[in-house]
């Protein structure tokens, strides 16, 4: 039991700040049993902007922040390696087995697991988990649909067997790039069917009951979101796994860079996830932080709806390419989050070009004026530019619009929540945009299959997962590469393809890759073992 005048100095300690609502401070509380501390000491308390949360259902989710809190409150088959993202380990399934025509894969489960409602997990449980993914037709579906699974042959081609799953292929597709892109990805995540069809309404699969709560086996549990202020996960006492390091974890909303860095100098959170450059570089001599980093699969980029005006232009896409100043925003803001890459393809992936043929643009105005009065626009144009409240959005999107008025191209910033940039994005309510993109492989196919492929570009389709699709972006000669470069068998021949792909997407393509980003959060020396790569932040691991 919690000591009442431990609560006390916690509460006292946190309310000043307003760091966690009431009810969150006693899910926190309950059981600490700590004495005076800035956090306690069987908690991990993070500050980070999560105001992009709409759902915990691994169907629909396509978040990087709901994404990594699922990731590690719901198990997947596979996991990726900590130490090496490209390696693929068991997680849920303890070993697979592939047939000689790779069209096979059957994955064998931990026995014995229980979810937090205190019912078995059964093969069944995971086969129909992959089932309603397919079925419920939201964007994560295509992870599925893409390599052959359709509702018309997902219960005939992912079935459940005596404490097995077994995959039937329709295409000898890369082995590991099917454990990636499907057992080491949320759409794998093992719910708990009996209490989601419990709760179903309307037919949808527990769709509804999955907007604020989650119901799968993981090494934690959702036990609170108070929306726009804290999550709050605890340890599952009867996980099958190995226990984690910390009991709890706390995740504050703070959306302000300078306030987030205020609450780790005080000792008040453990990690800040959205600290500036500037932040970054004065914590840098802090002897109670360090500045933790690692590059992950996530692309910030300036995106076109090509429908109609001028952003049809290949030209004028290409133009907008040349008012990026990469090379200055890589040494100011962007020091510490990211690196400059105008390829789709990010630095690790398999195929992916190297750091300088991936990034041939620098800022050259003559050539932008150049391209664009071969375009038709020798005066320039007027556009609107929308993006979200990551902390270098505003200083990019602000740099693009000086440099683009030089050239004549007038630009109409807005800022507004991610959540309402998304929206906008996904309904191609828009004339251009910045935003991330992150892929969970490491592999061009990841983001070919994304960003260029586009299997249908009416309106009417809402391929609302395809950022391509968004941009209302087709180009059937390159849908036809990404397919030709997926099914290549030898590495060699796979590489060639993928590079010349890079290349014609740079030329011609909806969207002007800036930057690749880092994972990078300041991190008290109080907290051990913060563990991450660029497919995972694994929360279990952290101790204190």
């Amino acid at each position: 039991m919690t000591n009442r005048n431990d609560e006390i100095v916690i509460k006292r300690r946190l309310a000043g700040r307003r760091l966690l609502s009431a009810a969150a401070v006693a899910a926190l509380c309950a059981g600490a049993g700590v004495a005076v501390a800035a956090t306690p000491k069987n908690a991990l308390v993070m500050a980070w902007n999560v105001d992009a949360i709409s759902t915990f259902d691994p169907a629909q989710v396509g978040e990087v922040v709901t994404n990594e809190i699922l990731q590690n409150t719901c198990d997947t088959l596979a996991d990726f390696d900590p130490a090496d993202e490209r390696k693929v380990v068991p997680s849920f399934a303890e070993r697979w087995d592939v047939s000689p025509d790779r069209k096979e894969i059957t994955f064998h489960l931990h026995k014995g697991a229980k979810f937090p409602s205190g019912n078995p997990v059964t093969a069944e449980d995971v086969a129909w988990s992959l089932h309603r993914v397919v079925k419920l037709n939201f964007g994560n579906a295509a992870t599925l649909t893409e390599f052959g699974f359709t509702k018309d042959n997902v219960e005939q081609t992912i079935v459940a067997g005596d404490n097995t799953v077994t995959f039937k292929l329709d295409k000898p597709y890369p082995t590991t790039l099917v454990l990636q892109s499907i057992a080491a990805n949320r759409v794998s995540m093992v719910m708990d069917k009996k209490t989601l069809m419990a709760n179903e309404q309307g037919g949808d699969l527990g769709n509804k009951y999955l907007a604020t709560r989650t119901a799968c086996v993981g090494p934690y549990k959702l036990t609170r979101w108070n929306a726009g202020e804290s999550i709050v996960l605890e340890a599952n006492d009867g996980y099958w796994g190995k226990a984690p390091g910390l009991k709890r974890v706390l995740i504050r909303h703070v959306a302000e860079p300078g306030t987030q860095r205020l609450l780790l100098s005080q000792g008040d959170v453990d990690v800040a996830r959205d600290l500036t450059p500037e932040d970054l570089r004065d914590l840098e001599s802090s002897k109670d932080i360090t500045i933790n980093k690692v590059l992950r699969p996530q692309l910030f980029y300036w995106g076109f709806n090509v429908a109609d005006g001028p952003f049809s232009k290949e030209k004028v896409r290409l133009a907008m390419r040349y008012l990026i100043d990469y090379d200055g925003l890589g040494k100011t803001v962007m020091t510490h989050l990211g690196v400059p890459r105008a390829s789709f393809a990010q630095l690790g992936a398999v195929g992916a070009l190297d750091a300088k043929e991936g990034q041939p643009f620098k800022l050259d105005l003559d050539k932008a004026k150049q391209l664009l009065a071969e375009a038709g626009y020798p005066n320039g144009f007027e556009a609107t530019m929308i993006f979200g409240t990551l902390p270098h959005s505003n200083p990019i999107a602000q740099s693009v619009q000086q440099n683009a008025a030089k050239v004549g191209v007038k630009l109409s910033l807005e800022r507004m929540a991610n959540a309402q940039l998304f929206s906008k994005v996904r309904g191609r309510e828009y004339q251009s945009a910045m935003l991330a993109w992150q892929t969970n492989v490491p592999d061009a196919h990841g983001n070919a299959s994304r960003l260029v492929f586009n299997p249908d570009n009416r309106l009417e389709a809402k391929q609302t997962q395809y950022p391509s699709w968004r941009s209302a972006y087709q180009d059937l000669e390159l849908n036809k590469k990404v397919d030709e470069a997926l099914l290549e068998p030898d590495p060699a021949k796979r590489d060639a393809l993928y590079a010349a792909l890079q290349k014609d997407v740079m030329a011609k393509g909806p969207m002007a890759f800036m930057f690749q980003m880092n994972n990078v959060a300041g991190v008290r020396k109080d907290l051990k073992s913060w563990t991450w790569n660029g497919f995972r932040t694994y929360y279990e691991l952290a101790t204190k």
